[in-house]
């Protein structure tokens, strides 16, 4: 069998995304990482490295999938085209976020250009509000679907754990670090720890 650049790539990132999302969480808890500075600038950089990270997973999860029917293979692409949405527009968020602590030179201005980034038409919602919440919803999306049917690569508690991960991070940003544990936890077996059973296509 023939292991190619993702198959080594896959590894690293499920371990590595998840941390690096963990070490953002963490420093986002620190005082004044949460206006121009090193804190801000280092934690973003985490999080942009994270999310870059998932680009592989995602692509992983799409190759666990072999939908036999047309239809399947549709639903698949289409869960994978709306996470990868999610996921660029996740990255210039955190651009945006990076280029704003860079330029500003205090709190107020950092609010300022804010303001006047998300002003423009159609920003706020493809980068803050609809965007971003497309890449959990392809990511679960993928994860059933390779939990479950007569695929089963994953196990069911996969999903379950980025679901209650997600739903941490939405209600509170200070559970980033505990909901990044649970992201670990469920793309284990992505990283080889438990195993992933390859399906074969028809």
């Amino acid at each position: 069998m023939t292991v190619t650049r993702l198959d080594r790539l896959t590894p690293i990132a499920a371990v590595g995304a998840p941390v690096l999302m963990a070490l953002y969480g963490g420093v986002r808890l620190l005082e004044g990482s949460r206006e121009p500075g090193p804190g801000w600038t280092v934690g973003h950089a985490l999080m942009l490295a994270g999310l870059l990270l998932f680009g592989p997973l995602l692509a992983a999860l799409r190759g666990l999938l072999a939908p036999r029917r047309p239809a399947g293979r549709i639903a698949a692409n289409a869960a994978t085209a709306v996470a990868f949405a999610g996921l660029a527009a996740s990255v210039v968020q955190i651009g945006i976020d990076l280029y704003v602590g860079a330029v500003a030179v205090d709190k107020a201005d950092q609010h300022r250009l804010f303001d006047g980034i998300q002003s423009r038409p159609g920003v706020l919602p493809a980068f803050y509000s609809v965007g971003p919440p497309l890449f959990y919803v392809g990511l679960l999306a993928l994860l059933v679907a390779a939990s479950a049917g007569a695929t089963r690569a994953l196990r069911w508690w996969s999903p379950v754990l980025v679901l209650v991960g997600t739903a941490m991070t939405a209600a509170d940003l200070a559970l980033i670090p505990p909901a990044a544990a649970l992201y670990l936890a469920a793309l284990a077996p992505l990283a080889g720890f438990g195993g992933v059973r390859r399906p074969v296509a028809a």
